[in-house]
């Protein structure tokens, strides 16, 4: 079962749970919530599975945690390779003090650089460097062939 799919069962369950509406479940086709449980669960396992995974080895082979390699994947993806870095924050799921503290360890490294949005002063920019673009490409491979080993972010759960 995709994510998506798995979301939507899931806030379909709670919905007909704050309602009373359990015995409804069956008649609508959605799953009981045991099994329910059990694929959100899956999830959770394989989330974590791999992103241990993903966390150990770009360390290991090229000295960057999981969280600032997809920092980077994103920057990478945007024209100019930059972002507000409230986009950032959006975009990798971390709080603001978290992708704060992330991004002065990657502008130490030299694979990133802040500077200050010329339209709005109260924005940040950030934008990858030289550096930041050499370490991506070089970690990107990796990356990629540990979320294929693991089944990625979006597979069929049985």
């Amino acid at each position: 079962m995709h994510l998506h799919q798995l979301q939507t069962h899931y806030l379909t369950l709670h919905n007909l749970q704050s309602h009373d509406n359990v015995a409804r479940m069956t008649t609508i086709g959605v799953i009981d919530e045991q099994e329910l449980l059990n694929q959100w669960r899956d999830l959770l396992k394989q989330h974590a599975n791999t992103w241990c995974q993903l966390d150990k080895k770009l360390h290991t082979e090229h000295g960057i945690s999981a969280s600032a390699f997809e920092a980077l994947d994103r920057l990478v993806e945007k024209p100019h390779t930059k972002l507000r870095i409230q986009e950032l924050a959006d975009e990798i799921h971390l709080s603001q003090s978290a992708l704060s503290r992330l991004v002065a360890q990657l502008e130490k490294e030299g694979l990133v650089e802040r500077a200050m949005c010329e339209s709005d002063r109260r924005g940040i920019w950030v934008r990858l460097t030289p550096a930041g673009l050499e370490r991506h490409a070089a970690a990107k491979p990796l990356h990629r062939s540990i979320l294929a080993s693991t089944g990625g972010p979006c597979v069929e759960i049985n």
